[in-house]
């Protein structure tokens, strides 16, 4: 049997930790920050866990990084 691909977007943001839980970088920092307020630039900061319902479909797109 032919191995699976791992999607090279998926490879590039996220990180599987130890446990299993997906890490991302938060959402709406790319631009925009003019518009934003402090404590929201604050809160999203580094990196997050995403909830379980979006690591499971990230978990499909990497299938070897568990």
């Amino acid at each position: 049997m032919p191995k699976m691909k791992t999607k090279g977007g998926a490879k590039k943001r996220f990180k599987i930790t130890g446990t299993g839980k997906v890490m991302a970088a938060g959402a709406g920092k790319r631009h925009g920050m003019i518009k934003r307020h402090a404590k929201f630039i604050r809160n999203a900061r580094g990196t997050m866990v995403l909830s379980d319902a979006d690591a499971k479909i990230v978990k499909k797109y990497m299938p070897y990084a568990r």
